[in-house]
């Protein structure tokens, strides 16, 4: 019987209060039977999971936990959970407003002369009014606190809002308590904190908005990417030109583009040409020149011409769908340094209801008079103090903000600990052919052996060729072409991996590949070496061809090397990066594109399995090393390196194996990815040091560690709102890198 095929499930959370939070829905997503992974993203409140169960099952889970989730499936789910979080954001703000006036009101009664105090009749009469006031308007704007606070302690949990519901609370039922008992109370301790409770709320309310409403801009490169498509499409149907929304549109409809108009979906031009602005997706600013039999890619622009294209991928298989599914998955991931943020956050509120009732206990025994007074509020100033969102968002919010910047820069991250890795890298290798060079590359020359013409050694080659998609193929398919050569019938076709290929014409053998073949074959190539030679100190590719193991001429063919290759490789080496070129290509056309771009390192004449040894090898020396490459040939170098770059216009396969796409075809693209790197760990580092240090020093002198010395405590108003203010921090600091800014030639190159 075989088993059914885990389906990736997305989740919106929406009472995630703290890393504890994370932890107990974990949990209860990984109890459940069938789930095999769960990633869950505290900044952005959602959860990835991978299971063969349905999603109702794993919500189902979740509510058990104590909270609540839906699914996301579509853009529309997307708009409407953002239409929420705006409501959301509005009565937050509100809460905030209400709790903050009466608070400040009450604070401003409390000091007045005329105000009568709790030992007097009237005064307890008004006192205990004022209570049930604030009581009520406590349930108004803090009511989703108490109950996410009661819902998990029915579970068994503990997480920020057990620390604020108490707090609070601690507050209110000590002020009820004076105002209906006074006489069982020292004078000296009749004092109310109504007025702390509701500020204390205001303060959590009022970060809690703030904190929204920038973490939302985390999320504004998603929000990009999926405004880049059109609303609509035109169809031609039955030769007539429909206007039907996007979700109409199906494989293989054929699509009229005019100018300025965006592409709305992926296809294949049948009709027409086009200048295609492709930097929206590539960062590249340069627009591309289309033709018929051309690939165009939804939510680029089309800058002139007129054409009709064939839709090849719609909906979810669009170039476009994937990308926002990679960002999406990528900025759920979390790199290495972030782990130790969550194991201290899973035992963070334990830990501090720990503190808060040593810090009770010491003071109802050895504090100075009002002991009570004395204890409550030291107590709830510990329980408010404290800040496991601060730590919770620490990690989460900076990959955020770095792999949506990445994304900006034309590069996708695909797993979360490549966006670490790319900035300790100390060595960076790179194929030759698509990757340095523009991986097009032409026929210059064609050089028969005596009693051969250019045209029959043309003719052979391209005949061998046929079916390949090697580029040196393509290169000299595409030259008998332009010549109206009829390719001839090909049997017992063979490839020799980084060396050529063989096959029988007429029933007669034939051979092309690089030298080494001809060596290995034990071809004399004596009347033709010093020709090819003087080709190859130029840099250029020489393809021999054997007719009946005897040499027949050769076929020239040269790449143009990319424009911006040599100043990406400087921006690489004054990184300190050690810089490499692997290569199948002949030693002497190897070095002379190394030499054009400044790598020194070159090891050329290799096949496509000893790329990755030599990746291994790197390894083994102690560098830290990172692949670029582009075909299938690149795949397993790229899946065996530390850090693997796959060009975007590359193969599935490569891009498959490969932590970080470069959409466009920019090397500046992996200069661009490190400097990225290193200002989101940067930042991480910053988050996550604030956070603790926050922790470390605020609790102790909410506890009144300095009481003894000073005489002086910390309000729990204060204490509400440093804890709202040290969430802030973090966010605001995370956003930072939204501001981050790429030297001016990698953004234009």
């Amino acid at each position: 019987m075989t088993r059914p095929t885990p389906r990736t499930y997305r989740l919106k959370l929406t009472d995630l209060s703290c890393a504890s939070c994370v932890r107990t829905v974990s949990e209860a997503l990984q109890a459940v039977e069938g789930v095999t992974k769960v990633t869950i993203n505290f900044a952005d409140k959602s959860a990835e999971v991978e299971s063969v169960t349905e999603a109702a099952a794993l919500i189902a889970a979740i509510a058990e936990a104590g909270y609540t989730a839906k699914e996301i499936k579509s853009a529309q789910d997307e708009a409407d959970i953002e239409t929420e979080e705006r409501t959301e954001y509005l009565r937050l703000f509100k809460q905030s407003f209400v709790a903050g006036v009466i608070g400040v009101i009450l604070m401003i009664l409390t000091y007045l002369p005329a105000m009568p105090t709790v030992s007097s009749p009237t005064g307890q009469g008004i006192w205990v009014v004022i209570g049930v006031l604030t009581f009520i308007i406590l349930l108004y704007t803090a009511g989703d606190i108490y109950r996410a606070a009661f819902k998990s302690f029915k579970a068994h949990v503990a997480n920020m809002d057990t620390l604020i519901a108490m707090g609070t609370g601690v507050a209110w039922l000590f002020s009820m308590a004076i105002a209906l008992f006074p006489a069982f109370l020292p004078e000296e301790t009749r004092e109310v904190y109504f007025e702390s409770a509701l500020i204390i709320v205001a303060f959590i309310k009022f970060g809690s908005a703030l904190e929204m409403r920038t973490r939302g801009k985390t999320k504004e490169t998603i929000k990009k990417l999926m405004h880049l498509q059109p609303a609509k499409a035109r169809v031609v149907r039955d030769g007539e030109e429909l206007t039907i929304s996007l979700d109409e549109v199906h494989a293989e409809d054929v699509i009229r583009v005019r100018p300025g108009e965006k592409i709305p979906v992926d296809g294949v031009i049948i009709e027409g040409h086009s200048s295609i602005d492709q930097s929206m997706l590539t960062g590249e600013p340069i627009p591309v020149e289309k033709s018929v039999d051309d690939k165009v890619i939804g939510g680029t622009l089309n800058k002139s011409g007129s054409f009709l294209f064939r839709a090849t991928g719609v909906g979810n298989e669009t170039v476009l769908a994937r990308i926002i599914e990679m960002v999406n998955r990528a900025q759920n991931m979390k790199p290495s340094i972030a782990r130790l943020a969550d194991v201290v956050s899973a035992y963070f509120v334990p830990f501090v209801m720990i503190i808060a009732i040593i810090t009770a206990t010491i003071w109802y025994d050895v504090g100075p008079i009002p002991k009570l007074a004395f204890m409550c509020v030291t107590t709830a100033t510990v329980l408010l103090i404290a800040c496991p969102c601060a730590l919770g968002l620490a990690a989460p919010l900076a990959v955020m903000a770095g792999v949506g910047k990445a994304a900006e820069a034309g590069v996708l991250i695909r797993h979360g600990d490549a966006l670490q890795k790319t900035r300790q890298m100390t060595a960076i290798v790179f194929d030759k052919t698509g990757t340095l060079t523009e991986g097009k590359p032409r026929v210059n020359a064609i050089v028969p052996a005596p009693l051969w013409d250019e045209e029959k050694v043309l003719n052979f080659a391209a005949s061998l060729e046929q079916g390949s998609e090697h580029p040196l193929a393509d290169a000299i398919l595409q030259a008998a072409k332009e010549k109206n050569i009829t390719l001839a019938k090909v049997d017992g076709f063979n490839a020799i991996a980084g060396h050529g290929v063989s096959a029988r014409i007429a029933n007669e053998s034939i051979l092309l590949g690089n030298q080494k073949l001809m060596r290995e074959q034990h071809i004399p190539l004596d009347h033709l070496i010093d020709e090819a030679e003087r080709f190859l100190s130029q840099g250029k590719t020489v393809i021999f061809l054997a007719h009946q193991d005897k040499a027949a001429g050769f076929i020239v063919v040269s790449d143009t090397i990319k424009r911006d290759a040599k100043e990406a490789i400087l921006r690489l080496k004054a990184m300190g990066l050690r810089t490499i070129m692997l290569s199948g290509d002949q030693e002497k056309a190897a070095r002379f594109v190394a030499n054009e771009i400044g790598i020194e390192d070159v090891i050329a004449e290799i096949l496509p399995d000893e790329k990755a040894a030599k990746i291994a090898a790197l390894q083994q020396e102690g560098d830290i090393v990172g692949m670029v490459g582009d075909g299938i040939n690149d795949a397993p170098a790229l899946a065996i390196a530390d850090v693997g770059f796959a060009i975007g216009a590359g193969t599935d396969i490569a891009i498959e194996s490969a932590d970080l796409i470069l959409m466009g075809q920019s090397l500046h693209g992996v200069a661009n990815a490190i400097q990225i790197s290193n200002a989101t760990v940067r930042n991480i580092k910053q988050n996550l040091f604030g956070a603790f240090i926050y922790n470390i020093l605020g609790i102790p002198i909410a506890a009144g560690i300095f009481y003894p010395f000073t005489g002086l405590l910390l309000n729990p108003m204060m204490a509400g709102a440093a804890m709202a203010l040290s969430s802030l921090t973090v966010v605001l600091n995370a956003n930072r890198l939204r501001l981050f800014k790429l030297p001016k030639e990698a953004r234009s190159a």
